[in-house]
Parts: C-alpha cells; structure tokens; sequence
C-alpha cells in the first residue's frame, strides 16, 4: 500500500512538473532553428547557382584553350610548310 502511494505520488510530481515546463522558449528556440535552416538552404542554393557558373566557365576556357592550340598546330604547319620549300 505505501509503496503504491508513493508510486502515484511521483507520477503526480511528474505529471505537475511537466506542465509547468515553459513552452514559450521551446517554440521560440524551435523557429529559430527554422529560420537558421532557411538560410543555410538559401545559401547553399546561391552556392550551387555560383558553382555552376564557374563550372560553365572552366569548360568555355577549356574549349578556348583546346581551339587556341589547334589554331597554333596549324600555324606551326603551315610554317613548316614554308620552311620546307625554301632550300638553299
């Protein structure tokens, strides 16, 4: 019998305890972490815009370089060309 009543006592406690937590704080904590995660997700957006923009200019310099060195071949070989015909 005693420990009964000491058993609904604590649930009683607990029960008294728990409501009296402060609600006001958890929620203002919980949308500040919403709004922290709001942001973290719109700059990673802006990050992943930027990024593919370096990545689209990497590739056109890439191309310019491939197309400059195929150009310079081409003028090597013309050159050599040249040189060839001209035989003292």
């Amino acid at each position: 019998m005693n420990k009964k009543l000491m058993m609904i006592a604590g649930v009683a406690m607990t029960a008294m305890l728990g409501g009296c937590a402060n609600t006001t704080a958890l929620e203002e904590s919980v949308a500040n972490l919403g709004n922290k995660v709001d942001q973290l997700s719109s700059e990673v957006s802006s990050m992943k815009a930027e990024q593919g923009k370096v990545a689209a200019d990497a590739r056109a310099a890439k191309n310019a370089a491939m197309d400059a060195q195929a150009e310079a071949k081409r003028a090597n070989d013309r050159i050599d060309n040249m040189a060839s015909q001209y035989k003292k």
